[in-house]
């Protein structure tokens, strides 16, 4: 057994898989062998989940056959509704919320005493959590706000349907395709803290909704989610004070403040995903003629990128994209926790395929020749 620390597990390889690659220095992501930009111009979010779960692109049949599928899961039980009512009147953050009612999903799922190795079962349970989740964010954020919740459409694609849902209005197209493409984005992305959460829950065989449970909770921490609602409200402090951002960002690096939505612990340049959504947030901004949110991030990254050597990452431009399409800061971390429902389940799966509990060692530090004093003599 090799005794070298290795902090955060930096660096350490302690899986195979076949799902997500990460070419840190090329700056490449790649699902199953396919180019994250590829997928994210010309794939939906539905295809996206299929190429994950299921090792290949699917056929127009099969895919209008999955995308039914999950379409007729999107509706939730009287009883988890309740569960959300209380949970939007207490006040609950967010995050939490989804935890409580991912959670909560399992006493309702006609296949909760499956067997792990049951491959149609988990099917079945992959696509009610992943069309359920959706259906629970928004109807928790209309319920906080003293609206009813919208029944999902199972005419509207995955995407679509749950801009539907939070709005009470059917978004228009460019909406829908941005969030889809957001989606795609963020559906998997190697073995990030969350991931590996749900893996380690897995590998108990402990159930799938205990999995994507863990790894709720884990992309809660402020170190792996909310970078991105770290960065809107950044923008919003500068463009309140009327500040010019690159001024703004020199004060906070000089008061020892760290910049939200740059740097990565993968990649050594720009996030490709950071990429595409720097282009999304820039056409939104101009189809809305004010693209003020798009030039102070531009503004920002310039600077950080020169003189810290530090590139942005996939929250930097998510937070701006989310934000010109209407929706509430914080609930851009569920959003994500949503997106990468389908990658976390593809992760147990494979872990169920060939399955070793993780079990890691941790190097003892403390004393070995203690000496017990009896309650009455200490």
């Amino acid at each position: 057994m090799s005794t070298e620390l290795k902090r955060g597990l930096e660096g350490v390889v302690v899986a195979e898989s076949d799902l997500s690659h990460i070419d840190g220095d090329a700056g490449e992501l790649i699902y199953r062998g396919y180019a994250i930009e590829e997928l994210a111009r010309e794939a939906s979010y539905e295809e996206t989940l299929y190429l994950l779960w299921h090792d290949e692109l699917p056929s127009e049949t099969e895919l209008a056959e999955f995308s039914d599928a999950m379409a007729a899961a999107r509706e939730l039980n009287d009883g988890v509704l309740d569960i959300i009512r209380e949970l939007a009147a207490s006040g609950e953050e967010p995050m939490a919320a989804l935890r409580t009612i991912t959670s909560a999903l399992s006493a309702y799922d006609p296949d909760s005493d499956a067997e792990f190795n049951d491959t149609e079962a988990n099917n079945r349970k992959s696509r009610r959590i992943t069309a359920k989740m959706p259906t629970a964010l928004a109807a928790y954020n209309r319920l906080r706000n003293g609206n009813e919740p919208v029944a999902p459409r199972e005419d509207l694609d995955h995407a679509a349907n749950f801009l539907y849902m939070l709005n009470d209005e059917e978004p228009d197209d460019v909406l829908a395709e941005t969030f889809d493409m957001a989606l795609v984005l963020h559906a998997d992305h190697g073995l990030n803290a969350s991931t590996f959460a749900a893996m380690v829950t897995a590998s108990t065989l402990a159930d799938l909704h205990s999995a994507v449970t863990s790894a709720i909770g884990t992309l809660s921490g402020s170190l792996h989610g909310g970078a991105n609602a770290d960065v809107m409200r950044m923008l919003q402090a500068i463009d309140d004070d009327a500040l010019d951002p690159v001024a703004w960002v020199k004060d906070a690096i000089d008061r020892g403040e760290r910049i939200a939505g740059f740097g990565h612990r993968v990649y050594n340049v720009k996030d490709p995903r950071a990429k595409i959504l720097g282009e999304e947030s820039e056409a939104l901004g101009e189809a809305a003629g004010d693209t003020k949110w798009y030039e102070m991030s531009v503004a920002i990254e310039d600077y950080i990128s020169e003189e810290k050597g530090l590139a942005p990452n996939v929250d930097f431009y998510s937070a701006t994209t989310y934000y010109q399409m209407g929706i509430p800061i914080d609930l851009y971390t569920p959003i994500f926790a949503i997106a990468r429902s389908g990658g976390w389940i593809a992760h147990v799966l494979e872990q169920w395929e060939d399955n070793r509990l993780i079990r890691p060692r941790a190097q003892y530090t403390g004393d070995t020749d203690a000496e017990f004093v009896p309650l009455d003599e200490r």
